[in-house]
């Protein structure tokens, strides 16, 4: 298991503190858990649970059917 040494400000540390003793968890394990949000590959799982909210957004069929060919671009 690898350690990690970090150097905050006060204000950072006292933000830190509360979020840490708010979650329940130790200091380590909330660490974690933010680096593994911010550095992890996939959707958090709220932004997962929105998956087809929207009754009335279109359907990727829907939008392909309304596209139209792409401007012509300036070369560079």
């Amino acid at each position: 298991m690898g350690q990690v040494t970090i150097y905050i400000d006060d204000k950072t540390e006292a933000d830190m503190n509360a979020a840490v003793k708010a979650s329940g968890v130790s200091k380590s394990k909330w660490v974690a858990r933010v680096i593994r949000e911010k550095a992890g590959a996939e959707w958090p799982q709220e932004v997962k649970k929105l998956a087809g909210e929207w009754q009335d957004f279109p359907t990727v069929e829907e939008i392909r059917q309304t596209s139209v060919e792409d401007t012509q671009r300036e070369s560079l």
